[in-house]
């Protein structure tokens, strides 16, 4: 755990998960973030600005985080280190422990940030600059760290078991989050609360009831239509009784049973594992020259006139094999269905329903854009082309928009049938807007993860929820199209900038 944690401070990323966690303090700390009981909110001393930071990770965070741990075992089994682990004595148990313990650890340092922001919310606040500890950091140890071991675990978990290593997992991830926030609200706290809100909801609100009289108030986290007219009361905090302690306690001991399950699945980096492997049939010498017929003794190449090595067409093409070749014969089938969908489902269901789970569907498809070098050490190769940025980052960039108006196509045709030009602008920023999104933001992170965790989020806020501000695809009827069309064009722009600064780093 110690060794893979100082390993994993040392490296830039690190310092960005830091100042990301500052920029989730910051947004606390000048209010952009508020915790609202109907129309009440607490005076913001110890006891209200740690329960609303806590709150704000274990809402965010939670999600964030598994994407900033994720990949620490994968990290082991690419740069080799694992297959060293592997000769020691050291157990599979020990082992996935040991990486829940870092992941952990890592996420603990951002909540450490974020509890030295909870002091400066309260003296920006100046409501009440009495800095009392237990108060604001009881929230932080009882409500968000063990959520925190949560996370680190199942990160664990998704990393050994195979198929949730990659961008599924990445995905899978999402939909259990948004569970696991959905679910204990809706059941009104009789399904066990992982996020601690209900828990939170309830004491709060007794006290306002008490403070204002019984009514019908709702849990806001973020902002209300009304702030002017909010009724301000001073929550005395938490009442942490042995009982609540004890249950908030055992979601580490659930962490720490998820990691030995982990050591269940561990391969203990043995490629051998996990696969099938078919016998191998013997072929006469015969069958071997027959296939491989003996190669001439002296070739000679035909050199390259100017102008004939780069043919456009041809590197989109393989671009597009590279993107589809590995998805199974049921994905297909789905786009279909998807694209059949689009042309004979009613119009308000071709518009909310229909075109959003199109451009969901080849998430996975879109994810490695801009980043596949990186993952699989073809860059020096790549980028030693002539012209590597004109030529090669714009077909990647075209098979994404390709992607997207196949899959999409259906609905583009049902906008066309009905004269709907406007709808039909809208879908064709949104073509453009999802690729250069992903390009974007893989070139410069050099990974996937950032792009299946941003376009996951911004979908589920925007068009399945119906957020005009976030609609980048019309699904709302009441998006911006010329809005994400700049984004898209900032988006290509700093894909070009992303690729020009690799070159001139290697």
């Amino acid at each position: 755990m110690r060794a893979d944690f100082l390993e994993r401070v040392r490296r830039y990323s690190f310092l960005m998960t830091l100042v990301f966690a500052a920029g989730l303090g910051y947004l606390v700390s000048v209010g952009a973030i508020k915790l609202w009981i109907g129309t009440a909110r607490g005076v913001y001393d110890s006891a209200w600005v740690g329960a609303l930071t806590a709150m704000v990770v274990n809402s965010f965070l939670s999600l964030t985080g598994f994407y900033v741990v994720k990949n620490s075992v994968e990290r082991d089994r690419q740069t080799g280190v694992g297959q060293i682990l592997a000769s020691t004595p050291m157990s599979k148990p020990l082992y996935t422990l040991g990486k829940t313990g870092s992941n952990l650890a890592v996420l603990a340092a951002m909540l450490g940030v974020l509890a030295v922001f909870a002091v400066v919310t309260q003296w920006v606040a100046g409501e009440d600059p009495q800095v009392r500890l237990w108060p604001l950091l009881s929230p932080f140890l009882l409500l968000a760290l063990p959520m925190m071991a949560l996370v680190a675990a199942l990160t664990v978990l998704f990393e050994t078991i195979p198929f949730l290593r990659g961008g599924l997992g990445n995905v899978a991830w999402f939909f259990l989050w948004t569970a696991m926030l959905s679910i204990p609200v809706a059941n009104e706290g009789k399904t066990p609360d992982l996020i601690g809100m209900t828990l939170v909801a309830q004491d709060m609100e007794a006290e306002v009831d008490a403070r204002f009289g019984d009514a019908d108030r709702g849990f806001t986290l973020g902002h209300i239509s009304n702030e002017e007219e909010a009724q301000v009361f001073r929550w005395q905090g938490m009442d942490w009784t042995p009982a609540r302690v004890l249950g908030r306690l055992s979601w580490f001991a659930l962490a720490v049973g998820i990691s030995l399950i982990a050591a269940l699945f561990f391969d203990r980096f043995d490629p051998a594992k996990g696969r099938m492997r078919l016998p191998k049939r013997k072929k006469k010498k015969e069958e071997v020259e027959e296939v491989l017929p003996a190669l001439p003794e002296h070739v000679t190449l035909t050199p390259l006139t100017p102008g004939s090595a780069f043919r456009f067409p041809g590197v989109l093409a393989a671009e597009l094999r590279l993107a589809l070749k590995v998805q199974p014969w049921w994905w297909y089938a789905a786009a279909a269905g998807l694209v059949v969908a689009g042309l004979t489902a009613p119009p308000t269901g071709v518009r909310q329903i229909v075109l959003p789970l199109a451009w969901i569907w080849p998430l996975l498809v879109w994810s490695p854009m801009g980043n596949r070098e990186t993952r699989f050490g073809t860059g020096e190769l790549l980028f030693s082309a002539p012209r590597p940025v004109g030529r090669q980052l714009p077909a990647i960039w075209m098979a994404g928009v390709i992607v997207a108006a196949a899959v999409g196509g259906g609905v583009a045709v049902r906008y066309l049938m009905a004269g709907d030009f406007s709808a039909l602008a809208a879908w064709a920023v949104g073509a453009l807007f999802i690729p250069s999104l992903a390009l974007a933001l893989g070139v410069w992170s050099g990974s996937s993860k950032l792009f299946e965790a941003v376009y996951l989020f911004l979908w589920y806020i925007g068009p399945m929820n119906r957020t005009p501000e976030l609609d980048y695809l019309g699904a709302t009827g009441r998006g911006q199209p010329l809005f994400w069309l700049a984004v898209t064009t900032l988006l290509a722009a700093a894909a070009l900038a992303g690729r020009r600064w690799q070159l001139h780093r290697d």
